[in-house]
């Protein structure tokens, strides 16, 4: 694993932050990441599943929003977030690389919505938010209505819901695991990078 790479990324919301770590020898896909609502690119599973991408040959970038990179810990609106997204997988994307994007719960529904406009191969959602707690009728299924070879990895006790295997969306649920995803966390990682491989973007 070499050092990662400190970058800022102009995007029309502010500069983001950007950690790219490049894997030994020629890295075989890009994996973009973002973090949650309120948390950060050093969250549990986000780290765990950035080592082990790396360590399979997988060149990985952990995206801080603007709002984060401001000093603000309110998210800021979906639409300056999707902005600001697509402004760092421009910046980064290499054409003849495949592109997988995701992240943990606000950061995996940026990926999924921003996915087919970013010509991203596949989406890793780590606990997508199917819905606000105790609120289920206010499904964000839509967000998850793919094409594109996605996997998602949810905890069996998150309050923000499981959402359901449909079309290319395929669903892990991580027994005795919450929204943080902590427990359990190796094995999370090893779930993603089984995926990777799979598909042929991990060694």
């Amino acid at each position: 694993m070499h050092s990662p790479e400190e970058l800022t990324v102009t995007t029309p919301r502010g500069p983001a932050a950007v950690r790219v770590t490049a894997p030994s020898g020629p890295a075989v896909s890009l994996l973009l990441l973002g973090h949650g609502a309120g948390g950060g690119v050093d969250a549990p599973d986000l780290v765990a599943v950035h080592d082990a991408a790396v360590a399979a040959g997988v060149r990985v970038a952990l995206v801080t929003q603007p709002y984060r990179v401001a000093g603000r810990r309110a998210p800021a609106p979906a639409g300056h977030l999707d902005e600001a997204w697509l402004a760092v997988g421009d910046a980064l994307h290499v054409p003849e690389m495949p592109l997988i994007v995701g992240g943990r719960s606000s950061g995996a529904r940026v990926a999924c919505r921003t996915a087919t406009t970013l010509g991203a191969a596949g989406v890793l959602a780590l606990a997508f938010p199917l819905h606000p707690p105790g609120k289920p009728e206010k499904s964000r299924a839509g967000e998850l209505a793919l094409t594109l070879p996605t996997l998602v990895i949810n905890g069996d006790r998150d309050p923000f819901g499981v959402p359901e295997p449909a079309g290319s969306v395929e669903v892990a649920v991580r027994p005795g695991a919450v929204h943080d995803l902590r427990k359990g966390v190796g094995e999370t990682a090893e779930i993603a990078i089984g995926w990777l491989r799979g598909h042929g973007w991990a060694r």
